[in-house]
């Protein structure tokens, strides 16, 4: 099974998730790292780790 870069929102969202319900504390931080990894894949910034 490769991953591809339209698994990547759906896997980060399901550990952000994840996260959420065992720290509920960490919201704003996960929040902000989920949208900031959504962005830079959308503007193709992490297009050298060839994901």
């Amino acid at each position: 099974m490769t991953i591809t870069t339209a698994h990547i929102p759906a896997i980060v969202a399901l550990i952000a998730g994840i996260l959420i319900l065992v720290m509920p504390r960490l919201l704003n931080f996960i929040v902000a790292i989920y949208l900031i990894c959504v962005g830079l894949i959308g503007l193709g910034a992490l297009r050298f780790l060839h994901l």
